[in-house]
């Protein structure tokens, strides 16, 4: 125990082998689990931040629903992660989606849900025409808000059905650098998480009379396919098809685009050294969706 380990003896972490009373080493104490029983949604968990979240969760032993409209990418990783972890088809731009998730989650875990992490959402059209206010497109607007803006208020709304009466539970919500800086997006996508971080605050001043934290991350760039699609996007205008949803047209990126946008991160960022990744991401919401953020 360090508390007790003498002077020339080194302090351990928990997590690494301490000294017993007799100065001999103890046995390795393993990290706690920091959402150990807890039953946590994650929407947009199928992939990129998402995925990093739902794998976090699960190995600090939540039962994860993943809530997102990637079928093939959800149920995939629900079964590569085991039995704690679930899929359910989830379109969070309607609200009988979202209202079926919640319901799922909690018929299949007890009636309970803990936490709940709205991190789904859509870019928007990249293209250099999209970008610009002169170009505003209102159907576009309405589609990244009713997803982004919408798709969280959303979540919050029947989260909170779920946790108000237990007077306990966590909604973390994923907005972005772009929701604290202009001129990093497109405006739809810059309005959409400006309107997270004001949903996050009005939220969290209701439901903290109920026991309930709100709270929201705001990432600075991280090499996501989405992202990776959407640098793509902004290099050709030919992609800007009006049919297609580019957003959901995101082939797996080569590992040279990863290498490539994370140099580009790297030279934006104001703190030099580390490179962000979805897993920094998810440490975050890990910390606001656990105890320790009490």
């Amino acid at each position: 125990r360090p508390e007790i380990a003498h002077a020339h003896q080194p302090v351990m972490s928990p997590s690494h082998h301490g000294w017993d009373g007799n100065g001999a080493a103890a046995v390795p104490t393993p990290m706690p689990k920091r959402l150990d029983g807890k039953v946590a949604i994650v929407t947009g968990g199928a992939r990129g931040i998402g995925e990093a979240i739902v794998r976090l969760f699960a190995k600090h032993g939540a039962r994860v629903v993943i809530a997102d409209i990637d079928d093939a990418a959800g149920e995939a990783l629900a079964s590569a992660l085991g039995p704690q972890v679930s899929f359910v088809r989830c379109d969070v731009s309607v609200e009988d989606d979202v209202r079926r998730a919640v319901d799922w989650a909690l018929s299949r875990h007890g009636g309970r849900l803990d936490v709940y992490c709205n991190n789904a959402g859509v870019l928007g059209r990249q293209t250099r025409a999209a970008r610009s206010i002169l170009s505003f497109d209102a159907a576009e607007f309405d589609r990244v808000l009713r997803v982004n803006a919408l798709g969280a208020a959303l979540g919050m709304k029947h989260a909170a059905r779920a946790m108000a009466p237990r007077r306990a539970g966590s909604i973390v919500s994923v907005a972005s650098v772009a929701a604290v800086l202009g001129g990093l997006g497109p405006h739809a996508y810059t309005a959409s998480k400006h309107a997270i971080v004001g949903l996050t605050k009005n939220a969290a001043c209701e439901l903290g009379a109920h026991g309930v934290r709100v709270n929201c991350v705001s990432p600075f760039g991280v090499a996501t396919p989405m992202l990776i699609n959407a640098w793509r996007q902004g290099h050709d205008d030919t992609t800007a098809d009006a049919d297609r949803d580019l957003d959901l047209d995101v082939t797996v990126p080569s590992d040279q685009e990863v290498e490539k946008m994370e140099e580009v991160v790297r030279g934006l960022a104001t703190l030099k050294g580390p490179t962000l990744r979805p897993r920094d991401i998810a440490e975050a919401v890990l910390f606001l969706a656990s105890d320790e953020a009490r």
